[in-house]
């Protein structure tokens, strides 16, 4: 039996711990990389609510699942995690797979802190249940559309592949875009075969015949995302096109693994502002500890998840009411700076409306180091 809305839920009085589920993609077809980095961080922040004292006494525990960017997986991950009697839900990066985990914690009153999915319509009625850390995919591809058109790019391909959050980025460039002499040509990357030359050499043809000055990845990662920058970079025709990837596929270490010196130069968001407060650089230090590699801005999201959700706990309790009730007093200082939820035109959910966000690309002299080109 599901918990409804008007129980409270996860009420333990006997000393044992407080349990949050974790949501992250640790599997393929999930992007693994950004599920290990997010989860490194939310593991980091429950360790250190725990050397603090944790929630009033009681340490807090996160139980895990793999989402596998899977919608359906997700689902049933939260309705488990509800009987199981945790007191909240948060991770997830994927956006689709985030929409699913938001519906079904929506459906049962399970508060949902959403840690880094950024589609609009995270649930489709406006919800008191769902918070979110990540700015809402409005804003952020706006931001990248007002870098392209600084850098002098008005003709943009987007290769995509079908999917609502592709279908949505799209739209976002095309209405921005559009009354500021812009167009948009989309690209069908629906049958592409990362195997097939021919695939590849369409591609090429179609952006050299649309006269396209810039080409966005809308597509999974590592294929076909890998694959059409390669056949790209080899076309001496395209020598001058930009490849972008407002979605972040470059962030990972994968990608520059994978690519080499053609994974530079490709700009993509990231929502880290230009300067960590004092406790990021202290978690920067932790993380990369952990991590063996530099932190992602996903590691920092989720360590900036559990500062929030731990505070909630112990100014409130427990109790999943409380908690959702509690979204809109919560202030924070997190690793990115302080963080309030306030309702947004347009988005559903509580929503951190100074979420830092960057267009940087790796740099192509040293492809471990990042350039920051344009501040939203």
């Amino acid at each position: 039996m599901t918990t409804p809305p008007s129980q409270p839920g996860a009420q333990r009085t006997d000393g044992s711990s407080v349990q949050i589920g974790a949501l992250v993609p640790l599997t393929r077809p999930g992007w693994a990389e950004a599920g290990q980095h997010l989860l490194a961080g939310l593991e980091l922040g429950v360790r250190e609510v725990n050397d603090a004292g944790g929630i009033v006494g009681r340490p807090l525990e996160l139980v895990v699942r793999d989402t596998a960017a899977d919608p359906r997986r997700a689902a049933a991950a939260v309705d488990e995690l509800a009987r199981l009697g945790v007191a909240a839900v948060v991770g997830e990066y994927h956006s689709v797979v985030a929409r699913a985990a938001a519906a079904r914690a929506d459906a049962l009153g399970l508060p949902f802190l959403c840690s880094s999915a950024v589609l609009d319509a995270l649930t489709e009625q406006p919800t008191q249940w769902v918070a979110r850390l990540s700015p809402p995919q409005s804003r952020g591809w706006q931001v990248y559309a007002d870098f392209l058109l600084a850098a002098g790019h008005s003709r943009i391909a987007v290769a995509a592949q079908p999917s609502v959050y592709w279908a949505a980025g799209t739209r976002i460039l095309r209405d921005y875009l559009a009354p500021r002499g812009g167009t948009v040509t989309e690209l069908d990357m629906s049958a592409f075969d990362a195997t097939a030359s021919c695939d590849a050499t369409v591609v090429c043809d179609e952006l050299v015949d649309n006269r396209a000055t810039a080409l966005l990845l809308l597509v999974g990662h590592p294929e076909p995302a890998v694959s059409i920058v390669k056949s790209v970079r080899r076309d001496q025709r395209l020598a001058e096109i930009m490849i972008g990837a407002p979605a972040g596929q470059p962030e990972f270490a994968e990608w520059a693994t994978l690519l080499g010196d053609d994974s530079a130069a490709i700009p993509f968001l990231r929502y880290l502002p230009e300067r960590l407060t004092p406790l990021g650089v202290r978690v920067e230090t932790a993380l990369r500890e952990q991590l063996a590699a530099a932190p992602s801005f996903v590691a920092f999201e989720g360590y900036d998840t559990v500062a929030v959700l731990a505070d909630v706990l112990r100014t409130d309790g427990v109790d999943r009411a409380s908690t959702a009730e509690s979204w809109p007093r919560a202030a924070v200082e997190g690793t990115r700076g302080q963080i309030q939820f306030s309702r947004m035109p347009g988005i559903s959910v509580w929503q951190w409306a100074g979420t830092p966000i960057q267009v940087v690309d790796r740099d192509p002299a040293e492809p471990d180091r990042f350039r920051i080109l344009h501040v939203g």
